[in-house]
């Protein structure tokens, strides 16, 4: 099988290690891809948003699968295209990836779907918002309704910070604050059916103990020790399945991972938001305790076979992500810092390095291009060992002014 892998970033360097294990796998392609997906795959220098650029290369290559990380690539309508130039793609159409795209059309999906969420107000004025302020309080909770990169929603008790935020987007979602911890679960979906990953938690905020502003996500680790019983299969049945049902009633089939964000509340499980692609930088724990071949499970997906009764092998043990941050992130991230350190933190027993926002600089020298800059992956039998493995990885990196949090799966793994 020849895959080609859409997207720069952590998310899709995992994806890329992932595809490279399944032994179906006879050539690999990532466009753009990183100086990390370098080292095991072909990178191609386009726009992955280009659907005439990415159509013509997989015709080139003589692509099999195309994979999508970033979820601007769905909303561009690339997938549309390839599946038009008779590619299979695994993610979802323009329409079904609205999803994402648009936080009034998930509510609306949601509540033909009967899915249990927060209640909220789609808002396009200032009166609009003041008014669903008012009528939630605090903590208020903003989301812009279209696609901000994971950035777009403020949860604050400062009422001028949210009616800002709202000022600031235009059209926003305003909601019910929900309680409870936050769960992420990603199911593979082929239309009709889905089957779905590990469950993972994730760290938005910038700083320990949840300090700072929100952040496309500094951390993550599965599996998840105090997770309910038979919470994966309240939420497929729940909320999975009623969605990916809903949008083939609406002809809009939805192909390729639907991503639940969900708040354990005190009354039940809520969602909190979906995502049209794989989670970053949950993506980077869950793929590492995968043991079935990725690239045939996500190629069934995309050509519409995948059996429902599938049952995803896992490696035992668990897996920690550190996501090490240029100076200044997320506000105004420093790029151009040497890194180094790389080949110190891969010779930590159970510790590899996934590059996220990294490109070679003068004289090949490696250097942070993006925000988030690397994801440091450690594992072990035990969350506690899989943490110890990855600050210690994380120890032997340098990169001028970073910052990291020290706090990821620190609770989970003291339970």
């Amino acid at each position: 099988m020849r895959v080609l892998v859409l997207g720069s970033g952590g998310r899709e360097h995992a994806l890329a290690r992932a595809l490279h294990r399944d032994p179906a796998v006879t050539a690999l392609h990532c466009a753009p891809g990183n100086p990390g997906t370098a080292e095991i795959a072909d990178n191609h220098q386009l726009d992955p948003l280009d659907p005439t650029a990415v159509t013509e290369l997989a015709a080139r290559l003589g692509i099999e699968l195309v994979v999508v990380g970033p979820e601007a690539v769905l909303v561009a309508g690339v997938g549309d295209a390839l599946r038009r130039a008779g590619v299979p793609c695994f993610g979802p159409d323009k329409e079904a990836a609205r999803i994402e795209g648009s936080k009034a059309f998930a509510k609306e999906i949601m509540a033909a779907a009967g899915v249990p969420t927060a209640d909220a107000r789609v808002c396009e004025t200032a009166a609009q918002v003041e008014e669903a302020l008012d009528a939630f309080g605090a903590p208020y909770v903003v989301k812009d309704d279209g696609l901000a990169a994971g950035k777009g929603v403020v949860v604050t008790r400062d009422r001028d910070v949210a009616a800002a935020h709202a000022a600031a987007c235009g059209r926003v979602v305003v909601e019910e604050y929900l309680d409870g911890p936050e769960v992420s679960l990603f199911a593979l979906c082929d239309g009709q059916h889905a089957v779905p990953l590990l469950p993972a938690q994730d760290f938005k905020r910038a700083y320990d103990d949840d300090e700072g502003p929100n952040t496309g996500g500094m951390g993550a680790y599965t599996p998840l020790p105090w997770a309910p019983d038979g919470l994966v299969d309240e939420v497929m049945a729940r909320v999975v399945q009623p969605v990916v049902d809903e949008l083939r009633r609406r002809e809009t089939p939805y192909v390729g991972v639907l991503y639940a964000g969900l708040a354990i509340t005190s009354g039940g499980v809520r969602v909190i938001e979906f995502n049209a692609r794989f989670g970053d930088p949950e993506t980077q724990v869950v793929l590492d305790r995968l043991a079935t071949p990725l690239g045939v499970l996500l190629q069934s997906c995309a050509i519409g076979g995948l059996d429902p009764e599938t049952a995803l092998e896992w490696r035992p043990g668990s897996a920690v992500t550190v996501v090490v941050a240029a100076e200044g992130y997320p506000a105004a991230p420093v790029k151009g810092g040497e890194i180094t350190g790389l080949d110190e933190a891969a010779a930590v027993d159970g510790a590899y390095v996934l590059h996220a926002g990294t490109k070679l600089g003068a004289e090949g020298r490696l250097v942070a291009g993006g925000g988030r800059v690397l994801n440091v992956v450690g594992t072990g039998p035990d969350l506690a060992a899989a943490r110890a493995t990855a600050y210690e990885a994380v120890s032997r990196i340098g990169l001028p002014g970073s910052h990291h949090r020290t706090d990821i799966a620190l609770n989970a793994s003291q339970s």
